[in-house]
């Protein structure tokens, strides 16, 4: 290897320790190229002895991509379940929300004299008067109290709902 390093791998076995004080074997991989001719061809290797290291070289072609294949991270499986994901939030925090408001803006349109609503305060009561944005309630039959509420304040229609 004069010169420098050969076309190919080098491949290095090294020994460390693990939290628990277990001695593991790890691959050191490095890929050099260099310009000399006298480089190695094919695959050299040495035994491993408990105190060394070990190199392997390998020679590449000038055809093929030097290194080994590297894989899309977001590849066909992992897109359609991004994508998958996006959706489902779409349905749980956008879609999930504006259909109960449209409900609620369709149950506030529908209301009629004497219907029995409650408010979102918990108050319950009989619809007597119905003007723009202002409806007027009779909570008390025997002394015949009555409320003035706005629209939004209206939390169900208890004449319309069976619940």
């Amino acid at each position: 290897m004069a010169g420098g390093y050969s076309n190919g791998y080098l491949n290095t076995r090294f020994k460390v320790r693990n939290y628990e004080g277990k001695i593991k074997m790890n691959n050191l991989w490095i890929l050099a190229q260099t310009d000399s001719g006298d480089a190695p061809s094919g695959i050299t290797s040495e035994p491993i002895s408990s105190d060394e290291q070990t190199t392997t070289t390998t020679q590449s072609d000038s055809d093929t991509p030097a290194g080994p294949m590297r894989r899309n991270p977001f590849g066909g499986t992992q897109l359609i379940f991004l994508a998958l994901m996006f959706v489902l939030m779409y349905m749980i925090l956008f879609r999930g929300p504006r259909k109960k408001q449209q409900q609620h803006k369709q149950m506030i349109q529908s209301l009629a004299k004497n219907d029995r609503i409650q408010t979102i305060g918990g108050i319950i009561g009989t619809v007597v008067d119905i003007r723009d944005d202002e409806i007027t309630l009779k909570i008390d039959e025997s002394n015949n109290t009555k409320i003035k509420i706005i629209r939004s304040a209206i939390g169900r229609n208890m004449s319309k709902d069976k619940n």
